[in-house]
């Protein structure tokens, strides 16, 4: 008789249901890990992508004269030799964020299996994240993308594969210099070096056991462990790496206490190049707009970040040098006066103001996300939290809340100035903002401003083709428009301009900026004309076909003025400008060479052109500019025109030299805001001493003599004939008698007839001589 089989036990159904179980996640496993280690999930980089790490070279930006202006990295770092990092900067790194660096292979089981037990089955998130040294160089490097509900583990996947391979290719102290060269620091700083320089002043071989812990104690959290903005925190991480160093046997117990009982002692140390950063922003974006067209011999695509190019720039370093300098010292003497004039009534205290700027913050649209109600965003808003600000140039730290801290953005004045040579175009100096930490908006490269008297010229070179002299006189007296809505025109000043006997040359008018002679002005020249004449100057932005463009309402980029300047200077030319002149390889041979393009001439001949120069040099001499003889002492060849826009939100001057041109501006960068007293905040009180303190400081030194002792050409005699006559002129008896007082007045617009007058209006028109 056969014996029976044996019953399965729910045992050995457990035992089948686990096996299946466990070879199925395994096999899923190796699937998942196949489609990532073949690239399915994306590229994976190979040994020849790894081999050029260390191979990356800094693209340099040179001036014109070959010294570099900066060098363009993927991160913003500076790179420094193993043999430059101290001993205790190691073992402090390694003591702290992979205690078996030495001993794994780019990947630490142990570390892993570690995490998982404690963090997953225990829920203890003190374990730590699992990643070696190498694994945290490869996130550095590489970056991380975002795969939904699976970007944790494919990133996890890719730099394990990768740390394997770069383990297989460097060594232990390569990968460390690799990384301490590339990890991200507190204070946006990338690399070891620009963090010890930035909070220590000190480069990284000076830094001492407790600066070292501090340093590799903000990698834990860049933002919470920043020993500037939260220093006890930051002591309190620097002890915990000191006792890590401590506990593996890197220090002894005495050399642990010693350490730990000092203070952080800081250093912030401020370059002052902040002003510098739009030119390389500019630069760059332009830079990479041409590469993009352009292939490597080996066919790849040149990388600005990694193949040690050199861009060739017209830009001169000293003088760009004393251009930032004198902005950042004329706005630190501003700032305050600015502040002091609006007292407890301005406008970044008002909270109604404040809150719309809020909204459009990423910190309030996060809590709009996670639907908090208006009142709990009001209170995060007022949350009082360490700050970093900028004061008189100087980062300083403060207790402030959002709206404090938007509030103390909204004052800040702001600056830009922009020198080109008249004659080529070549951009010489450039500052787009008065610092880049508290605004990154290019003024020069992207905003449109109102240019308030700055215009003028346009209009007087307008009215100078079409006939009018320097020496005709036109009555100053306020009128009123009556087919413009009873639009009436007023001067700043209102001294004798209100005689209505009493008439200004046109050289006069323009000397001293007398707005209601610009509109009669443009009335006589028409406004057709003038923005035809305003095109073929160099202005490209759509203008207002209003009488009310001769007071400089159009709204201009200041590359514009500078187009339109230069073409003053140099003849009616009109320069296109420019500021790479070729970017060459790190062989030298020459990749793009950039063409300069021939200027074009306006509608202004030449000879118009140079009285109306005479008549901006007259500015200087005795107008509205005058403080450049009177109070910096230039006696040198200068034109000039000041301008402030309506409620004093834009003060602008523009110097015109034989070699020199500069567009300066100085406002607010919300729209709403300006100076609260012409007598503050006029162009001649704003911009000018930033041309003036400039120019003073180039002709002290002589390797600027070629711009600063620049002559412009000799006046003609019949030139001369032209600007020969008095100022004012009052109308005789007769004149009086006879004429009519009068105070209104349709504005006469002149398109139809100038564009259609016939045979005998063109026959018997006024000509020029």
């Amino acid at each position: 008789m056969s014996k029976p089989k044996p019953k399965k036990t729910k045992f050995n159904k457990v035992i089948k249901i686990s096996f299946v179980g466990i070879a199925s996640a395994l096999l899923l496993f190796l699937l998942f890990f196949g489609s990532i280690y073949f690239g399915l999930w994306g590229k994976v980089q190979t040994e020849k992508d790894l081999a050029n790490i260390q191979q990356s070279e800094a693209t340099e930006i040179l001036d014109h004269k070959g010294e570099i202006i900066d060098k363009l990295y993927k991160y913003n770092r500076q790179s420094i030799s193993y043999s430059e990092i101290p001993k205790h900067l190691i073992e402090a790194l390694v003591a702290t964020e992979d205690v078996r660096f030495y001993k794994h292979d780019g990947v630490d089981n142990y570390s892993l299996l570690r995490v998982f037990f404690k963090t997953i089955l225990s829920g203890d998130k003190s374990s730590g994240g699992g990643s070696t040294i190498t694994q945290q160089l490869v996130k550095n490097i590489y970056g991380r993308k975002s795969y939904g509900i699976f970007s944790l583990p494919v990133n996890k996947l890719k730099e394990s594969i990768i740390a394997k391979r770069i383990e297989d290719m460097y060594s232990k102290e390569e990968i460390l210099e690799l990384y301490l060269n590339t990890v991200p620091f507190s204070g946006n700083t990338y690399g070891i070096e620009s963090a010890a320089q930035l909070f220590f002043s000190k480069t990284t071989s000076e830094l001492n056991l407790q600066e070292s812990a501090t340093m590799v104690g903000t990698l834990k959290a860049n933002h919470s462990y920043n020993p500037r903005l939260f220093p006890e925190r930051s002591q309190l991480r620097r002890d915990v790496v000191i006792s890590q160093m401590e506990k593996y046997g890197y220090l002894s117990s005495s050399q642990a206490n010693t350490a730990m009982t000092e203070p952080i002692q800081l250093n912030i140390s401020e370059t002052n190049t902040f002003q510098r950063q739009y030119f390389i922003d500019m630069v760059k974006s332009e830079a990479e707009a041409v590469l993009s067209e352009f292939k490597k011999p080996d066919g790849t695509a040149y990388s600005i970040e990694k193949d040690g190019l050199q861009i060739h720039t017209t830009l001169d370093l000293d003088q760009q040098k004393l251009l930032e300098n004198s902005v950042r010292t004329h706005i630190k003497y501003l700032q305050p006066l600015f502040e002091a004039e609006y007292g407890t009534n301005s406008p970044w205290k008002d909270e109604e103001l404040l809150l719309k700027l809020a909204e459009r913050t990423t910190a309030y649209q996060n809590w709009k996300a996670q639907k908090l109600s208006s009142e709990q965003i009001l209170d995060s808003l007022k949350k009082i939290n360490p700050r970093e600000v900028i004061i008189n140039g100087k980062t300083t730290v403060l207790q402030l809340s959002t709206l404090d801290s938007l509030s103390h953005s909204l004052k800040q004045i702001n600056a830009a100035s922009l020198s080109v040579n008249p004659v080529t175009g070549e951009i010489l100096a450039y500052v787009g903002g008065a610092d880049y930490r508290l605004s990154k908006y290019d003024i020069i490269k992207n905003a449109r401003r109102q240019v308030g008297s700055t215009f003028k010229p346009v209009v007087y070179a307008s009215a100078l083709k079409n006939g009018l002299e320097p020496c005709d006189y036109i009555s100053a007296k306020e009128i009123t428009y009556t087919n413009l809505d009873n639009w009436s025109p007023q001067n700043s000043s209102g001294d004798d301009e209100d005689d209505p006997y009493l008439n200004y040359s046109l050289k006069y008018a323009l000397t001293n900026s007398i707005n209601t002679v610009s509109v009669k002005v443009l009335e006589q020249a028409g406004i057709y004309n003038t923005i035809t004449m305003a095109k073929s100057m160099g202005i490209t932005s759509e203008l207002v076909d209003k009488p009310s463009l001769a007071l400089g309402v159009a709204e201009l980029n200041m590359k514009e003025l500078a187009r339109v300047y230069s073409s003053i200077s140099n003849q009616s030319k009109v320069p296109e400008l420019y500021f790479i002149t070729k970017i060459t390889s790190k062989t030298g041979e020459v990749i793009a060479d950039f063409d300069t393009k021939s200027p074009q001439l306006s509608d202004l001949s030449p000879k118009d052109s140079r009285l109306l120069l005479a008549m901006l040099e007259n500015v200087v001499d005795e107008g509205t500019a005058k403080r450049l003889r009177t109070t910096y002492g230039l006696t040198q060849d200068i034109a000039g025109k000041t301008g402030t826009t309506q409620d004093n939100k834009d003060g602008w001057f523009v110097a015109i030299t034989p070699k020199m041109v500069n567009i300066t501006w100085v406002g607010n960068n919300n729209q709403s805001i300006g100076f609260k007293t012409t007598r503050l905040g006029q162009g001649a009180n704003t911009a000018l001493p930033i041309f003036g303190k400039l120019y003073q400081e180039m002709s002290r030194d002589s390797q600027f003599n070629a711009i600063t002792n620049a002559s412009f050409s000799n006046l003609s005699a019949q030139q001369q004939a032209a600007l020969d006559c008095e100022d004012q002129k009052r109308d005789g008896f007769f004149k009086r008698l006879f004429s009519k007082d009068e105070i209104e007045k349709e504005f006469e617009k002149k398109e139809e007839e100038e564009e259609n007058s016939g045979f005998f209006s063109r026959l018997f028109g006024k000509k020029k001589n």
